[in-house]
């Protein structure tokens, strides 16, 4: 035989397009050519392709090769074509059987001798291939990734021979086995550690239970980069879908994914000097950034105000959509981006605007000037906004009876709350679209009225509205009631701290 076909799968987004290597002897001039809008990388397997299988002691065909990388409007890069070129040619040339290929997608950078080495973006790969109904053969390292993908035969190869010798039925290749762990939240980080704020740990579960954004301020060392730090341990555990997606997203940016924690939600704390294509990705070959990476967790943003304005304008489209769409001239990707935005700032330059010690010598400009860092369209998009008061006197006193209440029992509430919210429109609160308020945030004229009022005083959007009337739902589903009453509208209504005049 003369031509064969090898599936393999390329790397778009977060996505994986199936690819078909198209592998064509013929009489000639004896070469190689690839077609199928290749890059540099792609361009130079053949390289690697040939010393590989002369190595491993195949025959180099001495005849005109044409590898065909279907579809051929689809842009290819990076080395993980290399062992499907490889088993191309051997099939063609009647060294491999070409029975079973069919049975198999492959991936895997050849090394000169023959050696599988890793490549990123397994984990796509392996779901993509699940849907297809086949089998995936990968490099070991691989393997451990895909392997995390329930109901897909996963085999690991060391090395090219071991993939011919289990084409041949000569010997099997080892099954990765999956090494899935039960979600474990790191629990040396407890809600207990955090003295007094009760205010704000009551408002950190609302938007645990909810995934609202919140935004705390405060002065310097009353604890709102501890409170944003053990957001984690108290969010519900993710779904296997949800882990798969966001682990999915770490794939393709190249990040070991060990079997022990890959179903923990990531937590995202980027410096204050990110620029904005470090927050949404981006590249001549676009990479994911950290809202991206921050999928299905938590994004902190500490030193809000510090951040440069054009950065934190470009979280308003993902923070609507949860999605965030990279264009370039010769392509486009797509990135998941439906992440929890926790963030923390001072409440005037020098940090201590009404503190008790009286240090705060900012002028009114200067607060409006400082706050005036985050634009109002942004602030308008955060649910909460809490204040974080310096702590009393006795909080540290040896004496004092310690009421507060540990990160495992929030995290039972948080959870039912959650999966009230699941139950009853198949999104946490937060997510509701405006149909869905309609029907499960609707309130009696007399609460209307206060919302109504509160609106006109503070001159907030309909946004606004909207979201308080999020946090609400989520506030009645912690107190398991299935209509909003006032008091949770009261509560809600005292999140929104950030839209009132600074105190002087």
């Amino acid at each position: 035989m003369s031509f064969a076909v090898v599936h393999t799968r390329a790397q778009a987004g977060v996505d994986a397009p199936l690819v078909s290597v198209e592998t064509h002897l013929s009489n000639g001039l004896p070469g190689l050519s690839i077609v199928g809008l290749p890059e540099t990388a792609v361009k130079e397997s053949k390289d690697r392709v040939r010393a590989a299988l002369l190595n491993s002691r195949f025959e180099f065909p001495a005849r005109r090769i044409t590898i065909n990388l279907a579809p051929a409007d689809l842009p290819k890069h990076g080395s993980r074509f290399d062992l499907a070129i490889a088993l191309g040619i051997l099939a063609a040339s009647g060294q491999i059987p070409t029975e079973s290929l069919e049975k198999f997608e492959f991936l895997g950078e050849l090394a000169l001798n023959g050696s599988l080495r890793q490549v990123p973006g397994a984990l796509p790969m392996a779901i993509q291939t699940r849907a297809a109904n086949r089998s995936l053969v990968a490099p070991t390292r691989n393997s451990v990734e895909a392997a995390l993908v329930s109901g897909l035969n996963v085999f690991a190869a060391e090395h090219l021979l071991e993939v011919c010798a289990h084409l041949h039925g000569q010997q099997a290749l080892t099954e990765a086995i999956p090494k899935i762990d039960t979600d474990d939240v790191d629990n040396t980080l407890d809600l207990v550690d955090v003295r007094a704020q009760y205010h704000a740990k009551r408002a950190l579960e609302v938007a645990a239970a909810g995934a609202h954004s919140l935004l705390l301020f405060g002065p310097p060392g009353t604890g709102k980069s501890m409170l944003a730090n053990r957001l984690l341990g108290i969010l519900p555990p993710m779904t296997e879908d949800e882990a798969l997606e966001s682990a999915a997203v770490r794939s393709v940016s190249g990040i070991d994914l060990a079997a022990a924690n890959w179903q923990q939600r990531p937590f995202r704390a980027p410096h204050h000097t990110a620029s904005g294509v470090a927050l949404v990705g981006g590249g001549s070959r676009p990479r994911p950034g950290e809202i991206s990476l921050a999928h299905h967790g938590v994004l902190f943003l500490d030193e809000l105000p510090e951040f440069d304005r054009r950065v934190l304008e470009v979280l308003r489209e993902p923070l609507e959509s949860g999605r965030i769409t990279i264009s370039r001239a010769a392509l486009q990707a797509d990135f998941p981006a439906c992440f929890q935005l926790i963030a923390a700032m001072n409440p005037c330059p020098c940090g201590y605007l009404g503190h008790s010690n009286g240090r705060c010598r900012c002028t009114p400009e200067q607060v409006l000037r400082y706050r005036g860092r985050i634009s109002g369209p942004l602030l308008d998009r955060i649910d909460m906004h809490v204040e974080v008061p310096p702590l009393p006197r006795d909080a540290f006193a040896n004496n004092k009876e310690r009421t507060e209440v540990s990160s495992k029992t929030i995290r039972e509430r948080v959870t039912a709350a959650r999966q009230r919210q699941l139950a009853r429109c198949g999104v946490a609160n937060n997510a509701l679209n405006h149909k869905q308020i309609s029907t499960t945030c609707s309130i009696n004229d007399e609460d209307a009225e206060l919302v109504h009022t509160a609106i006109e005083r503070l001159g907030l959007s309909v946004r606004a509205y909207h979201r308080i009337l999020k946090v609400a739902r989520t506030i009645a589903d912690l107190a398991n009631d299935s209509n909003i009453g006032t008091a949770h509208l009261t509560e809600a209504l005292s999140y929104r701290q950030m839209d009132r005049p600074p105190a002087g």
